[in-house]
């Protein structure tokens, strides 16, 4: 009974911090289970998939009901990313824990620094974005402005509209590509590789991988901000299913009363915590978030590497 309230009140704690600083729950999830729960790391990574696919599809509803989900692009990126997911869970399960939660370690530094850096550069694009509002005066309520979403910080705000010049618009960005433009190529190898990436991180680690999938399906496909953040969820329910059947048939268990439990807080924190998000500037925001993966991985490493 401890252990299930324990589960309960991380798993709130969590989803606070997923709800209010939008950050993926899988990359939180694997540290949480392993160092305040006792999870042995093999099951957090499976115990984390399992939340991811919950966090998903219990997203995706609402990004598809307002048009923020691309079906097509989105299958395509997850069928290709399933062989990643398959040899990712194979490997992580011959992995020695120490090995796995040190490699996970690196990553979190990774995601930290990059994220880091996106946050500083948003911080320029809002100062910016502010003097020239500045000079112009007031906005103009019929202006289109161009709010760009995080890969990790999916921010709210409209979805699809239709605006005056014809052009479908999402969150303030153009769908590419434009009207009267060449229809612009998939760069394959790009999309190729970024979803055996995604899904190999996925199975390897148990996380979501979204700070890889709305790059990508930017970069790759031309997508806006806000739909490729919606199509990731897509990506994300195939992934982690993929995942999870691969990890059948290997030592590893799941305990799924801890699990669901955890799962359950998780996504009670995230209500509430979500209006949070609303109170602070996306810049401030990504900067909190690298800074949590910052102490989070510091935490990782130096338990795993000092015994």
């Amino acid at each position: 009974m401890e252990l299930v309230l324990l589960a309960v009140a991380v798993g709130v704690g969590v989803g606070v911090v997923v709800g209010a600083l939008g950050a993926g729950g899988g990359i939180l999830a694997v540290p949480v289970l392993v160092f305040l729960l006792g999870m042995p790391a093999h099951s957090a990574t499976a115990s984390s998939l399992v939340i991811v696919m919950i966090t998903a599809l219990a997203s995706l509803p609402h990004h598809a009901r307002h048009g923020n989900v691309d079906w097509r692009n989105g299958l395509v990126f997850a069928g290709v990313s399933v062989l990643g997911a398959v040899l990712g869970s194979r490997l992580s399960a011959l992995v020695p824990e120490e090995v796995l939660l040190t490699l996970f370690g690196v990553m979190l530094v990774a995601v930290a620094i990059a994220m880091l850096r996106r946050a500083l550069r948003t911080r320029r694009e809002e100062h910016a974005e502010a003097a020239a509002h500045g000079v112009r005066g007031e906005i103009d309520p019929d202006e289109t402005v161009a709010v760009h979403d995080d890969p990790v910080l999916d921010q709210p705000g409209p979805d699809t509209v239709e605006a005056a010049d014809g052009i479908r618009r999402h969150h303030g960005e153009p769908e590419l590509p434009l009207p009267g433009a060449a229809p612009a190529a998939p760069r394959l190898p790009l999309v190729l590789g970024a979803a055996t990436l995604t899904g190999f991180l996925t199975g390897f680690f148990g996380v979501g991988g979204g700070f890889i999938v709305v790059p990508m399906l930017v970069i790759a496909l031309g997508l806006a901000m806000r739909r490729a953040s919606g199509t990731s969820l897509l990506v994300m329910v195939v992934v982690t299913g993929a995942s999870l059947l691969a990890r059948i048939g290997t030592e590893v268990q799941v305990d799924w009363s801890t699990t669901l439990v955890f799962a359950a807080g998780s996504a009670l924190g995230g209500i509430l915590g979500g209006p949070l998000s609303t109170r602070a500037r996306p810049s401030t925001l990504t900067l909190l978030f690298a800074v949590l993966l910052g102490g989070v991985a510091a935490v990782t490493l130096v338990r795993t590497l000092g015994g």
